[in-house]
This record gives structure tokens, sequence and C-alpha cells, in this order.
């Protein structure tokens, strides 16, 4: 059956719940794999590859029926474990490249865009998805869809999407032999501004990175 046909009441939810925990499940092993690795050439590729699964995962939930919980009330999940350690762990590790700029909503006219981590944005990801799955694996499947599917549209799936696209564009601009213009003084606690983001070229994201995938240098 096709994921634009999985409103319709022929289709098991059960077996759709588990096609969806084991994408989760995989992208959350994955990344934290990868937040251990010691060269940010290591990690770029295998997180343009784990992000766009998750979004598979995240296009089947949005185009499912409405879920709605069981309950009134979600149940009590108790302490959830934070994700602090793979933030610091990928910030440390793409450094060169960690912040990126992105317009948050692109359907508000003139919208200016905004710094973002790509650090941040992966561990806010594992830490909604680990919500979900929490329930799920405490037996209440239908809570952890609700869960999935609302956190899709109201965080991660945009959070996803933005990461996807500095993943990509990071990887597009080596291959193309485009070098990146640099975010040079450009963070997350500041608003970005046209000449923020209009600086000098990317030099050392390129030495970094480039060399080692085995793409071409820019010359």
């Amino acid at each position: 059956m096709s994921d634009a046909t999985l409103n319709t009441v022929t289709q098991d939810p059960d077996d759709f719940a588990v096609q969806i925990a084991d994408q989760i499940k995989t992208f959350i092993v994955a990344v934290t794999e990868v937040s251990r690795v010691e060269e940010p050439e290591e990690a770029v590729p295998v997180l343009l590859l784990q992000v766009s699964q998750l979004l598979l995962a995240g296009g089947r939930l949005g185009a499912y029926e409405d879920i709605l919980p069981d309950e009134r009330y979600e149940p009590d999940l108790g302490a959830e474990p934070d994700a602090d350690g793979l933030r610091e762990r990928f910030a440390v590790l793409l450094e060169p490249i960690d912040v990126y700029s992105e317009v948050f909503d692109p359907y508000e006219p003139r919208k200016a865009p905004v710094p973002a981590r790509i650090s941040d944005d992966l561990a806010d990801l594992v830490t909604d998805l680990r919500h979900g799955l929490a329930h799920y694996e405490e037996g209440r499947t239908t809570e952890a869809l609700w869960w999935w599917q609302f956190s899709y549209f109201s965080n991660w799936g945009s959070t996803a999407s933005a990461a996807l696209r500095a993943l990509q564009s990071l990887i597009a601009h080596i291959r193309l032999n485009q070098p990146l213009q640099a975010l040079d003084g450009l963070d997350t606690d500041q608003h970005a501004g046209d000449d923020d983001l209009a600086e000098e070229a990317g030099r050392v994201m390129v030495e970094e990175i480039a060399g080692p995938l085995g793409l071409r240098p820019v010359t």
C-alpha cells in the first residue's frame, strides 16, 4: 500500500506503528554513534542519510489520518534522559560548520533568516523522538503515534527539514566546487543580518571536510 493511502482503515495500524518505531529507533542509535566519531568528514554523509530517512517516517506520519490518544491526559513518563551530552559532542565535532542560517516559516513574507545549529537540531530531534518511544516501549502504541505525529507538525518535522537543508547544502557546495560563505560572528544568540551572511569564503570548512571526503578542493 502506498503512503498516499495510509489514512484508510484497510491497514493494520500496529504494522504502521512498528515501521515508524523501527525508523525512529534506527535514527536515535545511528545519530548517537555518529556523535562519537572523531572527524566531521565521517559524520556529515551519515547524518545526511539518517535525517533523510527520518523525514520519510515524518512524511508517512503527516499523510496518515489524525491520530487521537486513548486518554485525555498524557501518562506520566517520569524522568527522561536529556540530550545535552549529544548536543555538546556534535557542537565540538561540527564546530567549523555547526552554525547555519534558516528561514523559519517560508510562507511568512519577507521573514529574515535566523541562525541555527546542527548540533541543537540533532539533540532536539532525539529528545522529541525519545519521548514518543518511551510510550511505545510501555505498550502505549496510540499515544506514541499521536506524539510523533503531533510533534512532527509542531517541532521535529521543521527541525529535521532545516538540518537536512544545511547538510545537503554543505555537501553540495563541496561537490560543486562552490565555497561556502563563512558565517563569521553569527551565532544562535544573535539576529542574522545581510552583512553577517555574506562574509568571506568558508576555507576552514573546505580544508577540513572536502579533502578527507575525497572531493575536489576549491581552486
